[in-house]
């Protein structure tokens, strides 16, 4: 890892950015898949409502996890996430969306920005890319989640963007994280996806590897680690857990390595 570190916290694994913590700003962590309550393919940690699982079971792992990274399980932002761009940003009446059940969670979005204190903002994931931002000068937080269809629409530059346009982000002063998600070694795609990448990415060609006629393996860490230096982020702000969820599936929920029935990992981050 890159600029990720392991952290136990109340008995709980998470991954977090040192150099967001330096900045003694905000509380972050991205969830393993231990110490929660859920059981069978859900087991333990799934902080989903939309999997499956009994509520119940994902509001006492929410509970668990934000208590111990010092956030009001209450209080968290999360979005009904579609696999699209769209960059919503959170304000104080929106505290406590989509906490308790998914029907309340802010419609058709996968990027959260807010530059709200005691807004925590939550998102979902059992493969795809976990984004973290922090503008540390203007204080402003973001979470992306991007699966391949949010990493060939660049949702990290777009997420950069709107941080830019409407809190004043200098993105020669934001660090970014980009979390534990499914590596190149396991992440197979077919001709169509490797399409749309060779249109939306002039570096196509050091994305992909061919493996055998109609199927690539995409690296979707490196896709959007240069998403995040278009948006004008320095190399060096840019933390890479470089983790492999679907091998590490006794460590995360991975959708590949499961077939499609599985649980979710958490990001979660909150200007103090």
């Amino acid at each position: 890892m890159r600029g990720f570190v392991t952290e136990v916290k109340n008995h709980l694994q998470f991954y977090q950015i040192p150099m967001f913590e330096a900045t003694g700003q905000v509380k972050h962590g991205f969830t393993t898949r231990g110490g929660g309550e859920s059981r069978g393919p859900y087991s333990s940690l799934n902080t989903a409502f939309h999997v499956g699982d009994a509520v119940e079971n994902v509001r006492a792992n929410r509970a668990l996890a934000c208590r111990a990274l010092g956030i009001n399980p209450d209080d968290i932002v999360a979005g009904r996430q579609v696999h699209g761009d769209n960059v919503e940003v959170v304000v104080l009446s929106d505290k406590g969306r989509g906490a308790r059940v998914f029907e309340d969670a802010l419609p058709d979005v996968d990027a959260l920005v807010t530059a709200v204190p005691g807004v925590p903002l939550s998102s979902y994931y059992a493969d795809c890319v976990p984004i973290f931002l922090l503008d540390p000068v203007q204080g402003v937080v973001a979470l992306a989640h991007a699966g391949w269809k949010g990493t060939v629409a660049k949702i990290g530059l777009k997420t950069v963007q709107k941080m830019v346009k409407v809190c004043g982000t200098n993105p020669a002063d934001c660090l970014a994280g980009v979390g534990p998600s499914i590596g190149p070694c396991c992440y197979e795609v077919n001709g169509q996806v490797i399409g749309l990448f060779k249109k939306s990415f002039s570096n196509w060609a050091e994305l992909v590897e061919s493996i055998h006629p109609g199927k690539w393996r995409l690296n979707l860490w490196k896709a959007n680690y240069h998403t995040l230096l278009e948006a004008g982020l320095p190399e060096s702000s840019i933390a890479m857990a470089g983790v492999c969820t679907s091998c590490r599936n006794d460590q995360f929920f991975s959708y590949r390595a499961a077939g499609g029935i599985t649980g979710r990992m958490a990001s979660f981050i909150m200007l103090k």
